[in-house]
């Protein structure tokens, strides 16, 4: 029930309904942070292939290089997010919501650069060029309602809101009205 998730994710800013996968890759807000802001982010691993470990894998330092040409570019990164939903609504989270995520390298958000010292990142496994799945709009919508309820969340953006010309997820195939319907914005 709700009260038993808020209490999970109480100081330690863990969710008790998410598969924890523990991330090395974050490290302590600012004193002075506090979450403002949701950035909504997109990533399949080979790019447009789905399931599989890789997602995992990145974000905890431990991807395969030989397993796919495309590793190859993006083994080295250090990167993570609070936040995976699977195609089939599946919650992983990475790291704690009191903990700062390497999610939105260079962004900026009403002025404010370093996005990752007061957001918390969600990736959502798809494509810039795919659907994403009624499963994953239904569990997107539960964490957000959840966030907000334990942080003071102002807005609810895409990492190419915060990151123009960088980057282009979640994509022209997220349906931000349905997430908007769902959440009750």
């Amino acid at each position: 029930n709700t009260f038993e998730m808020l209490q999970a994710a109480g100081k330690d800013g863990w969710l008790a309904e998410a598969r924890q996968v523990v991330s090395p890759n974050h490290d302590e807000r600012p004193p002075d942070a506090r979450v403002r802001l949701i950035v909504i982010h997109s990533i399949s691993l080979p790019p447009g292939r789905f399931g599989g470990e890789a997602i995992e894998q990145l974000f905890t330092n431990r991807l395969d290089p030989a397993a796919d040409p495309y590793f190859r570019e993006v083994y080295r990164l250090r990167v993570s997010a609070h936040f995976l939903v699977r195609r089939d609504g599946q919650l992983l989270q990475f790291v704690a919501t009191s903990r700062r995520a390497w999610h939105a390298g260079a962004s900026c958000w009403r002025g404010r650069e370093r996005c990752n010292d007061f957001s918390i990142g969600i990736e959502v496994e798809g494509a810039d060029d795919q659907d994403f799945t009624a499963s994953q709009y239904e569990r997107l919508a539960t964490l957000v309602r959840r966030l907000r309820e334990r942080h003071p969340v102002e807005a609810i953006v895409g990492h190419a809101d915060i990151a123009p010309g960088r980057k282009t997820d979640p994509g022209p195939h997220f349906d931000w009205r349905l997430l908007r319907e769902l959440t009750d914005d």
